[in-house]
């Protein structure tokens, strides 16, 4: 067994898929028809897709589940995400010495890029 597809509900499915595909090199599932739904691969075919379904829900904090996003160069991908729209988040338990810079997509989903 393997993971297949991450899910996330999004209200702005157009601009979630930009992102999304931005941020990790991922293109759209070819013959994708829905207008609430869209699949996204890696370009190289290496990893699990990402579902995004556009559906209202409620947001927690914190989150029950995020992504950990490795990133040879930690500094440029945060970067480089920040131009994309997302966000640094802050959190004053982060110890000092964390491998982890949490960051938030534009709709305010967590993840963290974490340096390998």
């Amino acid at each position: 067994m393997r993971v297949g597809s991450i899910a996330f509900r999004v209200e702005d499915l157009p601009g979630q898929e930009a992102f999304w595909t931005q941020a990790l090199d991922y293109v759209p599932r070819e013959h994708e028809e829905d207008d609430d739904f869209v699949l996204l691969r890696p370009r190289d075919g290496v990893g699990p897709n990402i579902s995004l379904g556009e559906h209202e829900s409620a947001y927690e904090l914190p989150p029950r589940i995020h992504l950990d996003l490795y990133a040879d160069d930690q500094p440029a991908e945060v970067s480089r995400l920040k131009e994309l729209g997302a966000t640094e988040v802050e959190w004053g338990k982060r110890p000092a010495d964390a491998d982890y810079v949490i960051m938030a997509d534009p709709e305010g989903n967590r993840f963290c890029v974490v340096q390998v």
